[in-house]
């Protein structure tokens, strides 16, 4: 759908990293690296996003290559001093929050997520008996979540895989999820297990539970 609307893949998966982050900064190779993507499409595509104004971009000096003293180096038979520091300028870009139709396009991306929720929580409850769900991280915008989803039950986890693996295609970025069978689930609960603790306590959105977890 975002892909009809915007126009290539490639940009909809950068317009995501943008936008679902908007106070990081990225440079090109960074995004193509994340993002596994090409670099020459990548700067075209964030040229081109700059010139809409929708994005902004600065210029930083990096420091590329210490010599000397640091590495235990001393003054040359000519009298150089090899102790200097070579930078490179990067380009670094974010997203401009004063963008007229910033708010808009986010929250459209966004509503684009709670989309894919939908489809992926009805794709869960086909994979067999799957006693409880929860969702977070991505899913809730919980970006400090170590996980995004804890299915508990019997799954089928080829299954599981294949629909993970669409997903993070959709979304353009990896999905942590955690799978465990009832009875590891209820020995942890019982004993306070701390992830399972921190997972509970947090952010989240229960989807299936024949457990009793709401």
């Amino acid at each position: 759908m975002l892909e009809r609307l915007f126009g290539s893949q490639t940009r909809v998966k950068i317009l995501k990293l943008f936008l679902l982050h908007p106070d990081q900064t990225y440079y090109i190779r960074q995004v193509a690296r994340d993002m596994e993507l090409q670099v020459n499409s990548v700067r075209r595509e964030l040229d081109n996003l700059e010139k809409f104004g929708l994005l902004a971009s600065r210029m930083s000096n990096e420091e590329k290559e210490r010599e000397g003293e640091e590495n235990g180096g001393s003054r040359g038979t000519a009298g150089k001093t090899p102790n200097k520091s070579k930078t490179q300028e990067k380009k670094y870009y974010f997203v401009n929050k004063d963008f007229v139709l910033y708010e808009e396009t986010r929250g459209l991306l966004i509503k684009s997520q709670t989309l894919y929720r939908e489809d992926f929580i009805e794709e869960l409850k086909q994979l067999g008996n799957t006693q409880l769900v929860v969702l977070t991280g991505i899913f809730v915008n919980n970006p400090e979540a170590n996980i995004d989803a804890l299915i508990v039950g019997e799954v089928d986890k080829s299954k599981l895989k294949k629909i993970i693996e669409k997903l993070e295609e959709e979304l353009g970025r990896e999905i942590n999820y955690t799978v465990m069978q009832y009875e590891e689930f209820k020995y942890r609960s019982d004993i306070t297990d701390v992830f399972l603790y921190n997972l509970l306590e947090q952010k989240k959105l229960i989807v299936v539970d024949e457990v009793g977890m709401s």
